[in-house]
């Protein structure tokens, strides 16, 4: 008999048939923890009592200037219910909406609209609040604070640099590069410089560092090169980070010290992404749930778990991508080398990543670059992404894509063991694997 496995897709689920040899050995889920019955009340508890600073409202006074810092809309925040409790501590504390300026942390991604920034603060947003996009290639807009001990260049944009106060609103989440989000990844690369943001990444192109989801911190060279990065700002920086469920409800909101509150706030996203695996698997399946909205977002769902496969085993990755493709440059960018090239010459290919001169290859993109190259060395990637047009699928030679899951299945059994292991992933888009 074969053997079922069902996984969200969307507000739907997909079923798998297994051949009935494959073993299942585990189905790792996040914790299962509701969300806060009240989440403006979570915020409003948070800033009440934050993490290694004062209350927002002790360190506010009329006419000081404020930078407020929000990430972007690929990311999960709920920015519109965090809003209304910063904007009441700093009322409390005698400050204006004409004393803010929200600065969106786009990183290397588009701008956004005003109206997309006013959609994000929500009803409590005023036209007094100013909006400043930054630019991450305009050296006129950006303030030199000098080099971090790892050799970035320290490059933020001004208005945040020379603010009396910023104020950054993020989620806590897994995070392959920085081990978690928030804390002050709003700020590098959220607001940064181009040359900051690819040294920043620059430092996690090694084989051992590659793939740091969920990691110890004080392991992790990007993380630790951005936090003191951001140390070295002049104006005190205050974070309110939010924490999720895999139904992207607010389980806790964390605030004050951009690293106090972070580690706080990471402590608690591990205990609900960090799962426990019996041992690596023949065969990882994972889905991009809940990070459903493009491609770009839905590809963490392999990135999250890979280190849950054996060295030539393979990985099936199921990508909802409602929106199509997304922010993803190397979607973008036909390599010159095929699939077969690429896994041939991976390893003399891994340390050139970083030099890389590629036309219209971001930072952002060389990073992943460098990761796709070590992960197709370590299994083979097939993906199922229905509305990924064929044209993608051809720039991306790191993966084989799949038609559908039938098809997928069918590859995956003739190349792994008849009595295959096999770890499945509901949530891989927010889930990762302690060995």
């Amino acid at each position: 008999m074969p053997v079922p496995l069902t996984l969200p897709w969307g507000h739907e689920t997909i079923a798998l048939s297994l051949p009935d040899s494959w073993h299942i050995a585990a189905t790792l889920k996040p914790a299962a923890l509701s969300g806060a019955p009240d989440p403006k009340a979570a915020a409003e508890a948070a800033l009440q009592s934050p993490v290694g600073l004062p209350r927002l409202c002790e360190l506010v006074r009329p006419g000081i200037r404020i930078a407020l810092v929000i990430d972007d809309i690929s990311r999960p925040t709920p920015v519109s219910l965090i809003f209304p409790a910063i904007l009441a501590e700093l009322q409390a504390g005698g400050a204006t909406p004409s004393q803010v300026t929200v600065v969106p942390a786009i990183g290397l991604h588009r701008p956004l609209s005003d109206a997309e920034v006013y959609a994000r603060l929500g009803p409590a947003a005023t036209p007094q609040i100013r909006i400043e996009n930054p630019d991450c290639d305009d050296p006129a807009t950006q303030a030199n604070l000098g080099f971090t001990s790892r050799g970035s260049p320290v490059l933020l944009n001004k208005t945040v640099a020379t603010a009396d106060l910023v104020i950054s609103i993020g989620c806590i989440e897994p995070h392959i590069i920085a081990s978690f989000g928030g804390g002050y990844k709003n700020l590098f690369p959220g607001v940064a410089g181009r040359a900051m943001i690819a040294h920043n990444h620059s430092l996690n192109c090694t084989p051992g560092t590659f793939n740091n989801v969920g990691q110890p911190i004080e392991a992790n060279p990007m993380r630790l090169d951005l936090e003191e990065a951001g140390a070295m700002l002049k104006p005190p920086v205050f974070v309110v980070n939010a924490v999720l469920n895999s139904a992207l409800q607010v389980v806790q909101v964390v605030a004050g010290h951009p690293v106090q509150a972070h580690r706080a706030g990471a402590r608690i996203s591990a205990g609900i992404y960090g799962v426990q695996i019996p041992a690596r698997a023949d065969i990882v399946i994972t889905d991009s749930n809940p990070m459903d909205s493009d491609l770009r977002q839905g590809v963490k769902a392999l990135a999250n778990t890979v280190r849950a496969v054996k060295r030539g085993g393979l990985v099936i990755t199921l990508v909802r991508a409602d929106e199509g493709v997304g922010v993803f440059g190397l979607a973008n960018k036909k390599l010159p080398l095929g699939k077969g090239a690429l896994r041939l010459l991976a390893p003399l290919l891994l340390p050139l990543v970083p030099r890389l001169k590629l036309k219209g290859l971001g930072e952002e993109d060389k990073f992943f670059l460098y990761f796709a190259l070590q992960a197709m060395h370590q299994a083979t990637l097939l993906m199922y992404a229905p509305t990924i047009p064929a044209a993608i699928h051809e720039r991306l030679p790191f993966v084989l894509f799949k038609s559908s899951v039938e098809e997928a299945l069918a590859h995956a059994a003739r190349l792994v063991p008849p009595t295959a292991s096999v770890l499945a992933f509901p949530f891989g888009g927010s889930t990762y694997p302690i060995l």
